[in-house]
């Protein structure tokens, strides 16, 4: 899968320094994989959650951190939609169209 942009991931990771590491691990895990499905992803990610529209999110370092991220699994790419902690996630009213 391809991961577009690390930019926005780096850009995070400088703002919040605890949050490199785990980051840094998703993203190796995700540019090694050719996922397919939801079920694909669990493998890997066993707290993502489907929230419609083709977006997913995933819990970072324990929940203190959350990604959203459009998935083409024909493309095989992954659009990150949004990266913060997870109070700003609780503030997203209309998480299908971030």
């Amino acid at each position: 899968m391809r991961i577009v942009s690390f930019k926005r991931i780096k850009e995070f990771s400088e703002k919040y320094n605890d949050a490199e590491s785990p980051l840094s691990l998703k993203y190796y895990t995700v540019t090694s994989k050719e996922w397919n499905s939801l079920n694909d992803i669990r493998n890997d990610f066993n707290t993502v959650d489907f929230v419609g529209n083709h977006r997913f999110f995933f819990n970072i370092k324990g929940n203190i951190y959350r990604l959203v991220a459009i998935i083409s699994f024909n493309a095989k790419k992954v659009y990150i939609r949004f990266l913060g902690t997870h109070s700003e996630y609780e503030k997203i009213k209309d998480i299908k169209n971030i």
